[in-house]
């Protein structure tokens, strides 16, 4: 059969009663609608902890690299995290300042060049929203696509993530493109279609490797396209170029610095299956933690529906199902594989479960308008605007919950203000690892009590760490997760020996040890010790009045997604030592 004899579209089954989708005004100005709040949802709390970056992965990856970049050449020399969106940052750091303007900006007064950072990436996240809409029309109809842009853009984690300079967020736009594409190839089979989605494919590989994930749609999309066996080897062909070529235009590098950029791959697959090391993480498995991931940072009435959509559109629609499906049944199997696990990891596929569910309701509400005589008067978008508040309203509570939450003033931010007026310049401290280095100076001005120009003196971190049976054994790298496990009683003594009388503590360093007190045994018994030769001079907590803190949980430490959260940070504990030096 000829290209030009095959159907350029198979439509599902129709669903019973009228399935009238928004014109293209109405639809226009619902998405328009979507995209303002959207926007304003991640925006509001933008500046959260600023001038200190308190996110470790925010502070070390993208924006300084972004800015080192001016020193020195293109080359990031580190490709652990993909380097698009560092380009992305760079550029738009050079229109807008200069290559000496952003270190002199950076230098002086770091708040501008954060915020404007994650400015782009809040735009990045809305861009997600318009483009799956897209997505949505050329998979279904505009009902679906307006309900699938309103649940992307409330859902609690792409909407917490594209607060802050990280790839999470941004990644989501050319998911999203890659998608568009894929949807184009299956209904309709042009070649433009396939480059459109090599391109979607290309960019999200170079902003986040995992993102590849849309290579499955793209390739059960080519082998579904209404078109003859050779025009399909031609698309796939040409969807491959692009993407390579997108992806080598955004990480360059990648061939330049070919074996750099071998070790940083490396570097990442070890990193996510190095045997644990996560204290304080409850879920030994990683396919029970991101279903119950997927309970929050999505939602369940989300997620029950995108269950049910994957089964449903099995039945009614095949071609689309085998497109849409696959993705995330394979990635959440393989990264349920892994040994680490964090919530954020699991965005890549969040727009195909979006998809899903939003077909799932709507056509389930279309299916009870048609069949409740009552019902039947109602404008024939009913179901897609129920569908819309049934599938938003939880991401939406939370996602104005956690804005408000951002736009307060961060414990540790509270905390530093207390030290200022409390602990003497040159003092001598201990400090747990849950603030950025810089936290000990001033940024407008270097002290002269000490001779780093810091405020304080940080004593030292252990480099030794504490086997159950309390031998020692030296680190070679520290690590974050390291810390609880270096701790041991007698380092109180050893404080006061040295005059480090002022002890700060987080409880997003002892909550580890206190959730899993057998693998930090150590650590809890420092902790007593504490407690035992110091007084508490100082606490502030990130809970609100009336709210009992609940136990130590990785995400909602970081995330601050319960209600009860009023401010951001852990709990923070000042000790003033008694006894020794300290008396």
């Amino acid at each position: 059969m000829s290209t030009a004899e095959v159907p350029t579209r198979r439509a599902a089954a129709p669903a019973p009663g009228p399935r009238r989708s928004p014109g293209r005004l109405t639809f226009a100005a619902g998405v328009v609608a979507v995209l303002a709040g959207a926007l304003a949802l991640r925006v509001w709390g933008l500046h959260s902890g600023l001038p200190w970056i308190f996110n470790v992965d925010e502070g070390a990856h993208f924006v300084p690299r972004a800015i080192g970049m001016f020193d020195h050449s293109y080359d990031p020399g580190y490709f652990i995290n993909p380097p698009a969106l560092t380009y992305v940052f760079h550029v738009a750091f050079w229109l807008r300042w200069g290559g000496d303007g952003v270190r002199e900006q950076f230098a002086g007064d770091p708040s501008a060049v954060w915020a404007f950072a994650r400015a782009i990436a809040a735009v990045l996240g809305t861009l997600s929203v318009g483009l799956l809409a897209w997505a949505g029309v050329r998979f279904f109809d505009r009902r679906i696509a307006l309900v699938a842009a309103v649940l992307l853009a409330v859902a609690f984690l792409p909407v917490h993530y594209a607060h802050f300079a990280l790839n999470d967020a941004p990644m989501l736009a050319p998911v999203c493109l890659a998608l568009v594409g894929a949807a184009g190839v299956l209904h309709g089979g042009r070649m433009r279609a396939f480059a459109l989605a090599g391109l979607g494919l290309g960019l999200a590989t170079a902003m986040k490797y995992t993102a590849g994930i849309v290579l499955l749609p793209l390739l059960a999309a080519g082998a579904l396209a209404p078109l003859s066996r050779a025009a399909r080897l031609r698309g796939l062909v040409l969807a491959a170029v692009v993407a390579a070529v997108a992806f080598v235009i955004a990480n360059p590098y990648a061939l330049l610095d070919f074996h750099t950029f071998k070790a940083g791959l490396s570097e990442q697959s070890a990193a996510s299956s190095d045997g644990g090391g996560k204290l304080g993480l409850s879920d030994e498995h990683g396919l029970s933690y991101y279903a119950g991931t997927l309970l929050w940072g999505l939602g369940f009435v989300p997620v029950a529906a995108a269950l049910g959509g994957a089964v449903w559109l099995a039945v009614r629609d095949r071609r689309t199902a085998l497109v849409l499906v696959p993705a995330p049944v394979l990635f959440l199997a393989f990264m349920g594989s892994q040994d680490r696990f964090f919530a954020r990891w699991l965005l890549p596929i969040y727009p195909v479960l979006i998809l899903l569910a939003a077909w799932a309701a709507v056509e389930a509400l279309a299916v009870v308008r048609a069949r409740v005589a009552l019902l039947r008067r109602s404008p024939a978008w009913t179901p897609a605007l129920v569908a819309a508040v049934v599938l938003g309203v939880q991401g939406l509570v939370y996602a104005v919950h956690n804005d408000r939450v951002l736009a307060s003033t961060d414990t540790r931010t509270l905390t530093r203000t207390w030290m200022v007026q409390h602990i003497p310049e040159g003092s001598k401290i201990v400090l747990e690892p849950v603030t950025p280095a810089p936290f000990v100076r001033d940024l407008d001005r270097p002290s002269r009590a000490t001779p780093t120009g810091d405020r304080w003196i940080k004593r030292r971190i252990s480099h030794f760490r504490v086997t159950r049976s309390g031998r020692l054994e030296p680190l070679g790298e520290f690590r974050l997760e390291d810390y609880e496990r270096t701790l041991r009683p007698d380092l109180v003594g050893s404080y006061l020996r040295g005059g480090y009388c002022w002890v700060i503590t987080g409880s997003t360093q002892y909550g580890r040890a206190l959730a899993e007190p057998g693998e930090a045994p150590w650590a809890i018994r420092y902790y007593d010790e504490l407690r035992r030769r110091g007084d508490v001079v100082y606490e502030v907590g990130p809970f609100g009045r009336g709210t009992d803190e609940p136990p130590f949980s990785f995400d909602d430490s970081f995330n601050y997604r319960p209600l009860g959260y009023a401010r951001p940070g852990p709990r923070i504990v000042v000790y003033r030592l008694h006894g020794g030096r300290c008396t």
